[in-house]
């Protein structure tokens, strides 16, 4: 893998390069989120089984020395990896690891074994539920107190992501003799930091991870995914489609084969009414053994009974057979009288 070499100067004699300043901002709150379970593991497995401490004791104290020891070790990272390089020149090339979040769990996975306590070096500890959910617990606690603000993570997050970014995937390398040229840059600079022109949506992002972020941003309004005429917001989506969309799909409610759009329920049971009606009527007259013939022949006479129109009306079976019921009712007290 290629390394990246010191940085020369300026040829001139003018003073430092100025640095672009910007850096993928996705990417920072990415890290910035890893950040908070990573102090939470710390202070839960240094405090296990401690009766005169918890996690939220020594939380502040394990906060800035965790901050410190991976501020450092992201600061000595080029230069670690250069030295590593060149003493494995005459040996089978080690693959250096260049995600940022993967060396930054590294950092803090060897700061975090520097602070357990007994219990916390035992193997069946570090593989139970039961440290998964005091974890989850204690990061939930300093959320909900603001213990450690995502707005200042971000701050340590974009130091460790500059720091350990080998390849510039992440921030922009660029750098400039004074302000003014710097200044032209960063206006069209890929990295510059974009507010998301989604309604509601308060996301700042890089520019050149704008596009990616439009496509999974929940406030993007869209066409409804089932096809109908609605427009609405990404993470409305999936419960408009399940629940109140007319082309939802459905299946017959009278056990046909037949599938088709909720919109087209009302169309479907007009059409097929004789085959709903034959379906009930069966049900109702199980015990009494009639054909199927007489069935259709009775669910006939029904239909030019019902002089209404209520059977063509009704969208389920037991509704259905409330009405067909009383239809029949009424055909037997009228054949009576």
């Amino acid at each position: 893998m290629d390394l990246p070499v010191a940085d020369p100067g300026t040829e001139r004699g003018e003073g430092p390069l100025i640095q672009c300043p910007y850096c993928d901002s996705e990417a920072m709150h990415k890290l910035a989120q890893i950040l908070l379970p990573g102090l939470a593991a710390v202070c839960v497995d240094g405090t296990t089984g401690d009766l005169f401490r918890n996690p939220s004791v020594v939380a502040v104290d394990l906060r800035k020395e965790m901050v410190d020891y991976i501020t450092q070790r992201s600061d000595t990272f080029i230069a670690d990896a250069l030295i590593e390089s060149e003493a494995n020149q005459d040996g089978p090339e080690a693959e250096m690891p260049d995600d940022p979040f993967e060396i930054v769990s590294v950092f803090m996975d060897d700061f975090s074994r520097t602070k357990r306590n007994i219990i916390g070096h035992v193997s069946g500890w570090l593989l139970s539920d039961s440290r998964d959910d005091k974890i989850d617990d204690f990061v939930q606690e300093m959320e909900m107190t603001k213990f450690w603000p995502l707005e200042r993570r971000e701050a340590i997050a974009e130091v460790l992501l500059k720091n350990v970014d080998l390849k510039t995937k992440f921030h922009c390398p660029e750098k400039y003799e004074n302000e003014e040229r710097l200044a032209d840059h960063k206006e069209q600079c890929s990295f510059r930091p974009v507010v998301c022109p989604n309604d509601g949506c308060r996301a700042k992002v890089s520019v050149r991870c704008m596009k990616d972020h439009d496509a999974a941003c929940l406030y993007k309004v869209l066409q409804c995914e089932q096809g109908c005429e609605k427009r609405l917001l990404r993470r409305d989506m999936d419960r408009h489609c399940v629940t109140v969309c007319p082309m939802r799909p459905m299946k017959c409610p009278f056990g046909c084969d037949s599938s088709f759009p909720d919109r087209d329920l009302e169309k479907h049971c007009a059409e097929f009414l004789q085959a709903h009606l034959v379906k009930v009527l069966k049900a109702i007259h199980k015990k009494g053994g009639r054909s199927e013939d007489e069935l259709k022949e009775l669910a006939q006479k029904l239909e030019k009974f019902d002089a209404d129109g209520k059977l063509a009306k009704v969208l389920d079976a037991r509704p259905l057979t409330n009405v067909v019921k009383d239809l029949e009712a009424k055909m037997k007290a009228e054949h009576s009288s």
